[in-house]
């Protein structure tokens, strides 16, 4: 079946270098035939693109990042929306949701839903959210609104830190709804109420783009103070990644390894990483690269011993699902060391393709990572298995014929 509907998808920021795997979603789709119109809740803050980004044809629309900075295009659109037949059911919604959640932000996204609909893109007909949180209350109000049918894709943040009543209501009027990892599906399947829509599709990794390492990794092996392991980490610098705990693991490796870390990501903690690297007495040993293209970041893939990355729940509850980078770091054999929590565990079996500790265990970390530089053959053997792991079951064309039997069997029963 071959599509002939357009679909509105509403994104919280668009580019984004943290959000690969969306734009590689997008892609697909477009490459599967669908037709795509992007809406971005806020502008880019990124300096960089990736090449993906650029491959990507969707014309790009952005609504009002905030409603007092265009206040005239927010009251046209409510105008222009109150006479939709199901403005009155998103009202309701709307006045309901802010019984519970009493914040600028709720009232944000009624009024960038009403934006949506009164600059609805001509010829469009399906509405899909990336993201269960704020995107998707812009993509429900809408719906309600224009009666265009939507549905969404759930991921980490967004599934962990909504509440329930929230993730129910949205779970209720979505036709379907997939996430990227088992402990996210148990949740949203939890509280669908009965509804069977709720779809694991792992986000996999587009091969083509992360094609086979023809060369080798080192055999360092953390004895030469001149040629020292090389330990990279692809993250924003948040608190869910867990780098202040990278940070204490690599103050506790013996003084006789010779190593070094590499950073690379932006992000708000940053300026406290660096210190706390300067406090801990190791900030002559690592390297901040910043926000770095995907090109860059294959590259230095291929250049690593190993890769390491201590993701934690944090107080909220935010956490990651399964970390793309873990993905792409694997598909170059480069060995990952990474915590046992969310989805990691269904791509890293501890000791078979990678290692695997505790959260919040700087002493734990510290071992695993001393265990990789010491052992180049082990770095080797779990790298292997940790590629074969990726190119056998998760490669990004999977999910994208996914995604298309959802849309098409959907449009197919209507």
């Amino acid at each position: 079946m071959t599509s002939n509907k357009k679909i509105v998808v509403v994104l919280k920021g668009y580019p984004r270098l943290s959000e690969t795997f969306i734009a590689q979603e997008l892609l697909g789709l477009e490459r599967a035939g669908f037709d795509l119109t992007l809406i971005s809740m806020r502008h880019p803050t990124d300096a960089k693109r990736h090449p993906v980004h650029d491959e990507i044809k969707a014309p790009v629309h952005y609504l009002p990042e905030y409603l007092y900075q265009e206040p005239l295009r927010v009251l046209r659109g409510l105008f222009r929306c109150r006479r939709l037949p199901g403005f009155g059911a998103a009202l309701r919604a709307f006045l309901k949701d802010l019984r519970r959640d009493p914040t600028p932000n709720r009232v944000r996204r009624f009024g960038q839903a009403a934006v949506l609909c009164a600059e609805w893109p001509e010829g469009a007909d399906w509405l899909h959210a990336h993201f269960i949180h704020t995107p998707a209350s812009v993509a429900r109000y809408a719906s309600l609104m224009n009666g265009i049918p939507w549905t969404c894709s759930a991921h980490a943040k967004d599934i962990w830190t909504s509440p329930d009543w929230e993730l129910a209501g949205k779970l209720s009027d979505t036709r379907w709804t997939v996430t990227c990892n088992q402990t996210g599906f148990d949740r949203l399947r939890g509280l669908a109420n009965g509804k069977n829509h709720v779809h694991l599709s792992y986000h996999g990794l587009d091969l083509d783009r992360f094609g086979p390492f023809s060369g080798s990794h080192s055999a360092r092996d953390g004895s030469d103070a001149n040629d020292p392991v090389k330990i990279i980490s692809v993250g924003r610098a948040v608190d869910k990644k867990g780098y202040d705990i990278l940070l204490k693991a690599l103050t506790l490796l013996p003084a006789d390894l010779s190593w070094r870390f590499v950073h690379i990501g932006g992000g708000a903690n940053l300026p406290q990483l660096k210190a706390l690297a300067d406090r801990l007495g190791i900030a002559g040993r690592v390297t901040w690269q910043g926000a770095t293209d995907q090109t860059d970041v294959l590259e230095l893939y291929r250049q690593a011993d190993l890769f390491a990355l201590a993701c934690r729940i944090t107080p909220d509850g935010d956490r990651d699902g399964l970390p793309n980078v873990l993905v792409e770091a694997s598909s170059q054999r480069l060995v990952c060391v990474s915590t046992n929590i969310s989805g990691i565990p269904e791509l890293l079996q501890d000791g078979e393709n990678g290692l695997v500790v505790p959260p919040e265990d700087p002493q734990a970390l510290a071992v695993a990572i001393e265990r990789l530089i010491r052992d180049p053959a082990l770095r080797q053997r779990l790298g292997e298995a940790a590629e074969r792991r990726v190119r056998s079951e998760f490669d990004h064309h999977v999910s994208i014929r996914q995604l298309k039997d959802l849309f098409e069997n959907e449009w197919r029963a209507a």
